[in-house]
């Protein structure tokens, strides 16, 4: 719905108060249609209530004249607006412009969905995008309406209320968890934005739910729908390292490392949303890990939109009706991505999965409880670089590539995370010997979660261009590709189901 044109017009009129840079009377219609398809992508705001929403929220739609709109619910708060209790607006799917921008907004944002602002503060977000602090909170607020601080409250008032729901935590253990500096903060915040206090938000979810066990978390995690369900499990399914992922009886589970511990988390698809259990030894963990599943499965796309361009194309319309909802596989661990990259350039998937399991096997930590078939984390870049030699098998020069780039991941030379510039990111890796156009490019779709990426040197992909009447030459494949933009990555997972 932002347009280049209205941002730019409504980019004076908006000033502080971080009005939303949209169609208004778009947005207006969609949310008198209650249409769930924009959930996430703005915020309506009443203000005679004082209270933001939703645009598929149940209540009767106020007349226009109350309606104001915001980018984020950061910006709907900090004009003073307070959550909906019925449609919860926080619980939805994200903004899909975000893995659509990458410009310093977009990046930004991945980043403070990520919990960086609560482990490193404002200096270590602006420290990784590039840019001063000053200069960062400016544009925030310029485009979102609120600078990161904000942008990281609302991020921590989402993790507290999934916090006081779903686990038997005291309250004072759930506001250090979700990231604040004080129990008298985190109540003024619950106050704020649910209009309740945190100990009427657990009362209220007791009648809906019990607890869980003390470690675990069982969530929703929301969708747009239409979710090629069958389509995400098939292509993890493939590329699943024993120990670390599981999938079985159409369930997908991961280990994972995160910042102030291990996780696993069990993910089952269901309609409108997938179940979620996860298992953390740090409960601060918990945003961090939603975030990167949410990646990792791609949850924020809009199928719509991807579906509207590619099935323009008439070699392709067959591919996106048989496979509707169909998503790019994102990661957790942006260095994990990197080696499998590397590991599987000019192999088979089969090959790439043997050689991650024989490495993982011999360098990965055990996880100290382990979860059902998930044992294992995969090896950190010291470890491979340190004694991987001993391990990989294959062209030397290959190996090479491995262990260099594994130290620099290590050494902090090289840092592939969410809120990284793609074009930066692309040429840093094709200067390492070894790294080319289609591992950096695999390590932007599955890292970024770029969506206009299109692997014409992939030899499963080209052979899939050809089984559905495509061109199968590199130069012709890109030309024909053209049309796609910006969801080639998306075109190029309709060519590899194609095999």
């Amino acid at each position: 719905m932002v347009t280049s044109e209205s941002r730019e017009s409504g980019s004076e009129t908006a000033g502080s108060m971080g009005v939303v840079l949209i169609d208004e009377e778009q947005g207006y219609r969609a949310s008198a249609s209650r249409d769930a398809r924009f959930d996430g992508q703005f915020i309506l705001a009443v203000r005679t209530t004082g209270i933001y929403c939703r645009p598929s929220c149940p209540a009767i739609m106020p007349k226009r004249r109350n309606v104001v709109f915001f980018a984020t619910a950061a910006a709907a708060q900090q004009a003073g607006f307070r959550a909906c209790r019925r449609c919860l607006p926080d619980s939805v799917p994200g903004s899909p412009e975000w893995n659509l921008r990458a410009d310093l907004a977009g990046r930004a944002m991945r980043l403070i969905s990520d919990g960086v602002v609560e482990r490193e503060g404002v200096p270590g977000l602006a420290r990784r995008l590039g840019y001063s602090e000053r200069h960062l909170t400016r544009v925030l607020t310029a485009e979102l309406g609120a600078g990161p601080l904000a942008l990281a409250r609302a991020h921590r008032a989402h993790s507290a209320r999934l916090l006081i729901e779903t686990t038997a935590l005291p309250l004072a253990d759930v506001a250090f968890a979700a990231g604040f500096a004080s129990v008298r903060q985190f109540n003024d915040t619950i106050r704020t934005v649910f209009a309740t206090t945190p100990s009427g938000l657990r009362v209220a979810a007791s009648r809906r739910a019990a607890p869980t066990a003390p470690g675990k978390v069982a969530l929703r995690l929301p969708y747009r729908e239409p979710l090629d369900a069958d389509g995400l499990l098939h292509f993890l399914a493939a590329r699943a390292i024993p120990g670390v992922e599981s999938v079985v009886d159409g369930r997908y589970g991961r280990a994972m490392r995160l910042a102030h511990g291990a996780g696993t988390a069990w993910l089952t698809p269901a309609h409108g949303h997938i179940d979620c259990t996860l298992s953390l030894t740090d409960m601060r963990d918990l945003g961090s890990a939603v975030s990167r599943l949410r990646r990792l499965l791609d949850l924020d796309a809009d199928p719509g939109a991807v579906a509207e361009v590619l099935g323009a194309d008439p070699l392709l319309e067959a591919s996106v009706r048989k496979n509707p909802g169909l998503r790019l596989p994102g990661s957790v661990d942006g260095a994990e991505i990197v080696t499998r990259a590397l590991i599987g350039q000019q192999i088979t998937v089969s090959a790439a999965r043997t050689a991650l399991a024989t490495l993982t096997a011999a360098l990965g930590d055990p996880l100290s409880t382990p979860d059902g078939a998930l044992t294992l984390l995969f090896p950190t870049p010291a470890a491979i670089a340190e004694h991987g030699a001993s391990v990989l098998t294959g062209p030397r020069r290959r190996i090479d590539t491995i262990l260099t780039v594994n130290a620099a991941l290590a050494a902090g030379d090289l840092d592939v995370h969410v809120g990284a510039d793609p074009d930066e990111l692309s040429h840093t890796l094709q200067q390492f010997s070894g790294v080319g156009p289609w591992t950096a490019g695999y390590v932007l779709m599955r890292v970024l979660g770029a969506p206009d990426v299109l692997l014409t040197g992939d030899v499963a992909m080209r052979k899939g261009a050809a089984n559905l009447g495509l061109p199968s030459t590199p130069d012709a494949l890109e030309a024909h590709g053209n049309a796609w933009r910006p969801w080639r990555s998306y075109a190029g997972m309709h060519l590899w189901q194609a095999n």
